[in-house]
């Protein structure tokens, strides 16, 4: 694997992520649209060991033009559109991004012959399990319940055709949920602690009853390059941390470890949808010698203490979010 690396959505949170751990080891040339969740700044630490080209995976002609530049041998594929929220308010976009960037992706993976492309999924695809004693495994059927989880389901059908029609060489992964530094604030944990932050009341959904797997965005960057490098092609690995908890739970750990009071969660109306429990089963990539390292109480304790020391950013973004908030956070 001493070719380049073409990394989507590199400007991203899981996507920064990984680049930040392999930049000084690997050639990567990073693409990435630069919307309003891409920031450069998560690769400053690395910029001067990367390539990045600003880029829509939309636009073929643009992706088609860096790939005959940058001769990749393999791509991973972060790029997507994931918030539910915005996919409830208005789906198009993540039509363009996930289901029309993704076929670009992969026709030109197929034209530029690559080695390994590596699509990046998510566990929603899954939908709602009610079960709170079993775990998604691989072979569960897709059964989205949402617009945003619709056009991922999509994108791996997209993938796994191209697999067994033409021959890509490709693996997807459905990661967990994740946490950690750099997280765009309007993801849960990022805005409860935004919130906090400034004394203002905590949205939680419904009564907070939905239940999470929580998993460190170190951890899933680790479990994305394990598959990269040792997962089958044409096969598919989850990536959890078998670490469930309440969204209520959750918001009253983070509050009590900012040392602020439960109070201040306010039960907003629930989202249309909302599913009850995600969990995954992720012996499968275990058996390719991954495990999750950082324990979710100091994972949280650091994520925390990041936000803290990065105010300024954090402030930048919550201007641009007052608009979503206003819309999605509705009165009981």
């Amino acid at each position: 694997m001493k070719g380049k690396i073409l990394i989507t959505g590199g400007a991203g949170f899981i996507g920064s992520e990984y680049v930040r751990q392999h930049a000084a080891k690997r050639k990567l040339v990073v693409v990435d649209k630069l919307t309003y969740a891409g920031d450069r700044q998560r690769l400053k630490a690395v910029a001067k060991d990367i390539v990045f080209h600003k880029a829509d995976v939309a636009n073929k002609l643009r992706m088609e033009a860096i790939f005959a530049k940058e001769k990749p041998q393999d791509v991973i594929h972060f790029a997507a559109q994931t918030h539910v929220d915005r996919s409830i308010q208005d789906n198009h976009p993540f039509i363009a991004a996930n289901v029309t960037g993704t076929q670009n992706m992969v026709d030109l993976a197929r034209q530029f012959k690559v080695k390994r492309f590596v699509h990046i999924s998510t566990d929603e695809v899954y939908g709602d399990s009610t079960d709170t004693h079993s775990r998604f495994k691989e072979t569960a059927p897709l059964r989205p319940s949402n617009p945003y989880s619709a056009t991922k389901a999509a994108a791996e059908f997209i993938v796994t055709t191209a697999v067994r029609t033409y021959g890509l060489p490709a693996v997807i992964v459905r990661p967990a949920n994740n946490y950690g530094p750099w997280q765009y604030p309007e993801k849960f944990v990022p805005v409860i602690i935004l919130k906090a932050l400034h004394n203002q009341h905590v949205p939680v959904y419904g009564k907070g009853l939905q239940i999470r797997e929580w998993l460190h965005v170190t951890d899933c960057a680790r479990g994305i390059d394990t598959v990269y490098k040792k997962g089958k092609t044409g096969e598919i690995y989850n990536i959890g941390s078998y670490f469930e908890r309440p969204n209520i739970v959750t918001a009253k750990t983070i509050l009590q470890a900012m040392e602020k009071p439960a109070s201040l969660i306010k039960f907003v109306k629930d989202r249309p949808g909302h599913d009850f429990r995600y969990s995954v089963d992720c012996g499968k990539l275990r058996q390719l010698g991954w495990r999750p390292e950082v324990r979710f109480e100091t994972g949280m304790r650091e994520t925390i203490q990041w936000y803290r020391e990065n105010i300024p950013w954090l402030q930048r973004k919550r201007i641009m979010l007052e608009e979503l908030w206003k819309k999605v956070y509705k009165k009981k």
